[in-house]
C-alpha cells in the first residue's frame, strides 16, 4: 500500500478562465454557444455545481467577472480529478490502467494525430 500525491494549480488555473475538465473532454464554457445552454457543466458528474447550475448561467458568471463563476468552475475542476484519481487507484487495483488511459486520451482527443508533429 502506498500513497500517491501531486501539487498543481491546473484546475484552479484553467477555472479562473472558464474552462473545466469534463468526462467529455475540455470545455470552454465562456464560448458564445454555452449563452443559452440550460445543461450541466458535465452531464456524468455529481458535483455541487453540475447538480445545481448550468453552463448558461456559469457563463454570465464568468463573462461578467463575477468571481463566483470562477468558484464554481473551480470546485468543479477540482471534484473531476479527485474522481478520476479514485478511478486511477481502482483500475490499478484491476490491472487495466491501460485501458482507463485510452479512454480518457479519447475523450480529450489526445488519440488524433496533431498536425504540428509533422
Amino acid at each position: 500500500r502506498g500513497i500517491d500525491m501531486f501539487d498543481c494549480v491546473l484546475p484552479t488555473r484553467i477555472a479562473r478562465n472558464g474552462t473545466v475538465m469534463t468526462s467529455h473532454g475540455r470545455l470552454v464554457v465562456k464560448n458564445a454557444k454555452y449563452a443559452r445552454d440550460f445543461t450541466p457543466l458535465d452531464d456524468q458528474c455529481n458535483c455541487y455545481t453540475c447538480r445545481n447550475y448550468t453552463r448558461a448561467y456559469i457563463r454570465h458568471l464568468c463573462k461578467t467577472d463575477e468571481t463566483f463563476g470562477m468558484r464554481l468552475c473551480s470546485y468543479h475542476n477540482l471534484y473531476y480529478l479527485i474522481h478520476l484519481m479514485k478511478r486511477v487507484q481502482q483500475a490499478i487495483m484491476d490491472d487495466n490502467l491501460l485501458d482507463l488511459r485510452a479512454e480518457v486520451f479519447e475523450q480529450y482527443g489526445y488519440n488524433k494525430p496533431n498536425p504540428k508533429n509533422f
